[in-house]
């Protein structure tokens, strides 16, 4: 392999952010090319940041690039979902019933600027901002870019061209829009949107409620969610649906009607956000959806990764982790098969393809759990199984949360299976009243695992016979 080879990434997120670093750090010579102005000489815009939860997956590909130390010093640790009712009482739903397991909550600007800090230190990175894709040549490595600054387009190219340019990636577009290029594309929006709003810090710099958790008011057609900031405030964020029920976007459209039904389904929030009112016009009402596409790679010579290749919703807390593992995957089977592109492509899309499709349908559900389920007794009742399942017998189980968030050796597909199917196997025992208070732990836990097993045996099965 020739080290002096010319790597051409779109889009300076976060994962093109991280991908420029790791692959300047194997020796490649790389231009990251952003359609944005710097975020670190600009202002960010209010209402589009979401809150990260930063986790295993993710902080895995902080270390191979070796910034994960200087990431957690902008981490706070969030034990659990601090769960709302409508009456302002609190209960604490921990992830893991293990010691030490916990998600981060991570500013997303933050993070990049970070990424961007460290990619900038190499001498063979080269950033470009302010610089929109137009079109690429998918054969050539190669795109045109419109300099927001100057009007004028330029022509940049590279031996092989990565696309980390988000859920909207004009990369992806031009493999959709090839004529010769047999692409699949489906995009399935949620009839939620979601809005940012945010609990200032007290007068002296403190936080108005515990800051080691991420707070949810599942209210079933909708939910309010708050995760915190180093500087004392939490980031807010309204998941409503956009139409057809008594509060949604489409009828929320006076300050009278926004205070009625926060007053009504999160009182105790009420109290937390002084600028609610103003907020809630000011900042804007963001889309959720899903992107799943293939193939991702073109002749050895163009890769879509990140968002680009599979955007999913933000209800696993993943959608960051995924793309951070994407690196991480991309990392490894370059390190097997160096030299060789189109090797290199293939069989990193044939790694992980199924792993993105699996985390983007476990988002979805986690969707429905977190605004539907997580407040109803049988579903506190398995997470409380299975916490203590963790913390007894911390080797010999772990739940789907777990599996996804804290088992990065794990892959997401395997995950997902073994992880639906002990959901099942304990809400089925819980129901059928087969998991008395009288049954020692041990007991519940063999007959969870051996129900486990039945469930998933029968699945292997049915697919078989499909």
């Amino acid at each position: 392999m020739n080290k002096k080879e010319n790597i051409l990434i779109v889009g300076a997120g976060l994962c093109g952010s991280l991908l420029t670093l790791r692959m300047a750090q194997r020796g490649y010579n790389v231009t990251l090319v952003e359609k944005r102005p710097d975020l670190r000489k600009v202002e960010q815009d209010a209402g589009r940041s979401i809150n990260l939860a930063l986790s295993d997956r993710g902080l895995r590909g902080l270390r191979i690039a070796g910034v994960e130390e200087e990431a957690k010093k902008k981490c706070i640790p969030m034990l659990g979902r601090m769960i709302h009712d409508k009456e302002g009482n609190t209960f604490l739903s921990k992830y893991s019933g293990r010691k030490n397991e916990y998600i981060n909550s991570i500013s997303r600007p933050g993070l990049n600027m970070l990424l961007l800090d460290a990619a900038e230190k190499m001498s063979n990175v080269t950033l470009i901002f302010n610089h929109g894709c137009k079109t690429v040549d998918l054969e050539n490595a190669s795109g045109v870019f419109k300099n927001y600054k100057t009007g004028t387009e330029t022509t940049l190219s590279g031996d092989i061209l990565l696309g980390t340019d988000g859920a909207g990636s004009m990369v992806r577009k031009s493999m959709f829009n090839h004529r010769k290029f047999l692409f699949s594309f489906s995009q399935d929006w949620l009839t939620h949107g979601y809005k940012e709003l945010t609990i200032p810090a007290t007068k002296d710099g403190g936080y108005r409620t515990d800051k080691g958790a991420l707070h949810i008011w599942p209210r079933g057609k909708d939910m309010l969610i708050a995760l915190p900031n180093l500087d004392g405030s939490f980031t807010v964020t309204l998941f409503a649906p956009y139409a057809n029920s008594d509060y949604c976007f489409e009828n929320l459209t006076t300050k009278e009607k926004v205070m009625e039904y926060f007053n009504s389904e999160f009182p105790d929030a009420v109290a937390l956000m002084p600028t609610l009112e103003e907020e809630f016009f000011e900042n804007p009402t963001g889309p959720l959806g899903t992107i799943k596409c293939s193939p991702w790679n073109s002749n050895g010579k163009t890769l879509l990764l990140g968002d680009a290749a599979h955007a999913i919703v933000p209800f696993y807390g993943q959608g960051m982790n995924a793309s951070f593992e994407d690196v991480v995957v991309f990392d490894e089977v370059l390190g097997k098969f160096e030299g060789d592109w189109t090797k290199v492509f293939s069989e990193y899309e044939k790694a992980r393809k199924i792993d993105t499709d699996a985390i983007a349908d476990l988002a979805v559900d986690n969707f429905h759990e977190m605004k539907e389920h997580t407040a109803s007794p049988l579903f506190q009742k398995k997470r409380k199984l299975e916490t203590a399942f963790e913390a007894e017998f911390p080797e010999a189980y772990s739940s789907k949360y777990s599996l996804v968030t804290f088992n990065e050796h794990i892959t997401y597909e395997e995950a997902m299976k073994k992880g639906r199917a002990q959901d099942k196997a304990i809400l089925n025992l819980i129901d059928d009243g087969k998991l008395p208070e009288a049954m020692s732990l041990a007991e519940k836990l063999d007959l969870v695992n051996k129900e486990t097993q039945e469930i998933l045996h029968d699945d292997l099965v049915a697919r078989n016979i499909k």
